[in-house]
C-alpha cells in the first residue's frame, strides 16, 4: 500500500516514519527544500506534558480584552475582515467554559504523556541527536495571581498522572541556579521532572534522513495546489514541482500541512477550524555557562519558554492571530529579548538574538485533528498549535494504528 503524506514538518516526518515502520510505501511532499524549515524550524524546544492548560479557559476572555491594546501582549488578537478568524474566535469563546477547558486539558495530558514515551522509544531505537536534555521543565511565576490561577490546572494534571510538583522559590533556584537573579521576584513554581527539551528542527531533519534510508521518498520543492476526488475518495493530489504541474497518486493520503491544512481541506468540503497563531522566538549564543540554564523553563506571566540547545539558548512565545503573514513584528521580538535579559542578564549575548516567526496551526480547543476524514482514504494529523513537537510522535504512532485498523494505545477523542 502506498501512502502520500502532505507536509514535512515534525508531524509529517514522524507520521512518515511510523507508517514506514509499519511496512507501508510512503512518499512525503513539501514545498520547501528541506524538512522542518517552517513552523518546526525554531520553536520553543520543549517536550512539555506540563504545558497542557488550553488557551481557552475561564480567565481567557478577560485577558484577551485586556491585551487588545498591548502590542507586546502574550496573545494578540488583531481583528480582520476574515470570516475564518471570526469563526475561530467564536468557537474559542465556547471552549472557555470550565467543563470544556477540563475536557481539553485531559486530552492534552493523555496525548502528551503517550507521545513523550514514544519519543523516548524512538530516540533509543534510532540514536538520533538533537541537543536533547532530560532535565524536566520548571514553570516559574513572578505574579501571585498567575500562580494562584495555575493551581487548579496543576491539580487536574496531577490527577491524570502528570508529575507536576508545586515548589517554592528556594527549591526553584536549587533546581536551576540560573534563576538566582530573579529569586526575589518568584512567588512560586512547579516542576515536572519527566518533561524534556530539544531542537525540533534537528530532530525532524535527522529523522527524515533515517526515514529516507528506510525507503521513504521525499519530494521537496513540491507545492500542493489541490485535489482530484470523487464524492468520498481522493484520486490524486495536484502539485507544482519544478514549474511543472503533476498529479500524484497513492492508495491513501495524510494531511499534515499545519496552518495550511485548513484552506486545502476546504477545497474538499472539509471545514477544519484551524487558524494560524503567529509565534515568535529568539536564538542566542550562550555567553556565561555558569549563568545559563540547563533545566527548560516556562515564564508563565509572559508566556515564554526557554530551552537550552547545546551552546545556544532558545526563548519562544507569544501568539498573534492576524492571518497568514509571516512578517516579523519587531516590537514583539524586542519584548522577548527584554524579558529574557531581565531574567538571566549574564546567560547569553542578548544583543546577538536571531529573530524568527512561524505560523502555529491552532484550534480553538488546542486539541489537534488526528484520525479519519469523511473521505475513505484521507487521514488527518494536523492542528497541533504550540505543541506539535510535544505531540508529534504520539500523534504519528496513533494515526499509524488507525490506518492499520487498530485501536491506538492512548485515550483520545480521535477524528472520524
Amino acid at each position: 500500500m502506498h501512502i502520500l503524506v502532505l507536509g514535512a514538518g515534525v508531524v509529517g516526518v514522524t507520521t512518515a516514519w511510523y507508517l514506514r515502520q509499519e511496512g507501508y510505501d510512503v512518499t512525503v511532499v513539501d514545498r520547501q527544500q528541506l524538512a522542518g524549515v517552517e513552523t518546526s524550524y525554531a520553536n520553543g524546544g520543549q517536550i512539555s506534558v506540563s504545558h497542557a492548560e488550553p488557551w481557552a479557559n475561564p480567565s481567557a476572555p478577560f485577558k484577551v480584552l485586556k491585551w487588545l491594546t498591548q502590542p507586546d501582549a502574550p496573545l494578540l488578537f488583531r481583528p480582520r475582515m476574515d470570516p475564518d478568524q471570526w469563526r475561530w474566535g467564536l468557537a474559542f469563546l465556547k471552549e472557555c467554559s470550565s467543563n470544556r477547558a477540563a475536557h481539553n486539558l485531559r486530552q492534552m495530558v493523555q496525548l502528551g504523556t503517550y507521545s513523550r514515551s514514544r519519543l523516548q522509544a524512538l530516540r533509543k531505537e534510532t540514536g538520533i541527536d538533537y541537543d536533547h536534555l532530560e532535565k524536566g521543565i520548571l514553570h516559574f511565576y513572578t505574579d501571585q495571581q498567575e500562580f494562584d490561577a495555575a493551581m487548579g490546572p496543576t491539580r487536574q494534571m496531577q490527577a491524570l498522572g502528570c508529575d507536576r510538583q508545586v515548589i517554592d522559590a528556594e527549591k526553584a533556584v536549587e533546581l536551576e541556579p540560573a534563576l538566582a537573579p530573579v529569586r526575589h521576584r518568584i512567588v512560586g513554581a512547579t516542576y515536572t521532572g519527566e518533561d524534556e527539551s530539544g531542537d525540533a528542527r534537528k530532530f525532524t531533519q535527522a529523522l527524515a534522513g533515517k526515514a529516507a534510508e528506510a525507503g521513504v521518498e521525499f519530494l521537496y520543492g513540491t507545492e500542493v495546489l489541490g485535489f482530484e476526488n470523487t464524492r468520498d475518495r481522493l484520486l490524486g493530489v495536484e502539485v507544482l514541482r519544478c514549474g511543472h504541474h503533476e498529479t500524484l497518486r497513492a492508495d491513501r493520503y495524510v494531511l499534515s500541512l499545519g496552518s495550511f491544512s485548513a484552506p486545502l481541506a476546504k477545497q474538499l468540503g472539509i471545514h477544519l477550524n484551524i487558524y494560524p497563531a503567529k509565534g515568535y522566538s529568539i536564538t542566542v549564543p550562550v555567553r556565561n555557562e555558569s549563568a545559563a540554564f540547563r533545566v527548560s523553563l516556562t515564564d508563565d506571566q509572559y508566556k515564554l519558554v526557554y530551552s537550552r540547545l547545546g551552546d545556544r539558548i532558545r526563548v519562544a512565545g507569544t501568539a498573534e492571530l492576524s492571518g497568514y503573514s509571516r512578517q516579523l513584528n519587531y516590537t514583539r521580538c524586542r519584548a522577548i529579548v527584554r524579558r529574557a535579559a531581565e531574567v538571566m542578564p549574564e546567560a547569553a549575548y542578548w544583543d546577538q538574538a536571531e529573530f524568527w516567526t512561524g505560523l502555529r496551526p491552532a484550534t480553538p480547543s488546542n486539541v489537534p485533528y488526528i484520525g479519519k476524514s469523511h473521505f475513505v482514504n484521507l487521514y488527518l494529523n494536523t492542528g497541533h498549535g504550540t505543541l506539535g513537537w510535544t505531540h508529534s510522535c504520539g500523534s504519528a504512532a496513533a494515526l499509524t494504528d488507525i490506518v492499520a485498523g487498530r485501536k491506538p494505545d492512548v485515550d483520545f477523542a480521535f477524528s472520524g
